[in-house]
């Protein structure tokens, strides 16, 4: 099935392999809310065992290194696409309210990016992904 919409989650390419998990995990869970329909209906097993819901599509996951993350982030501004972010200075921080004010402190075009998650019509987010290599 091919979705009119599209879901990129870029990851920096220097990071730990923990890290790029974690970041991936964190941009995603930022995605969920991005609109109603990103998300699909709990599953249920057999057995009677609800699950909580996951998107309904595909996730992309890409690699970049640092100038391919910032013009990426940049491109994604320009298009006002819906997005979720994780700078390098979140690793420092432990809890939501300090995760806020580290981003705040930042203007945009100077955030030491470590990861983007990005939602929206397929063509836009292709746009803003183009030249970035699939991870793995």
């Amino acid at each position: 099935m091919r979705f009119d919409t599209k879901i990129a989650v870029i990851v920096r390419s220097d990071l730990a392999d923990w890290q790029k998990l974690n970041v991936t995990a964190f941009l995603s869970s930022g995605l969920a809310h991005a609109s109603d329909e990103i998300v699909g209906k709990p599953y249920e097993d057999a057995s009677g065992n609800v699950y909580l819901p996951m998107f309904r599509e595909p996730v992309l996951v890409y690699t970049a290194d640092t100038p391919a993350l910032t013009r990426t982030h940049a491109r994604a501004l320009s298009r006002d696409l819906t997005m979720s972010l994780y700078t390098e200075d979140l690793f420092a921080t432990d809890n939501e309210d300090d995760n806020r004010a580290t981003v705040r402190a930042v203007e945009a075009d100077a955030l030491n990016l470590v990861g983007l998650a990005v939602y929206g019509p397929r063509g836009q987010v292709d746009k803003v992904t183009k030249g970035l290599a699939l991870h793995g």
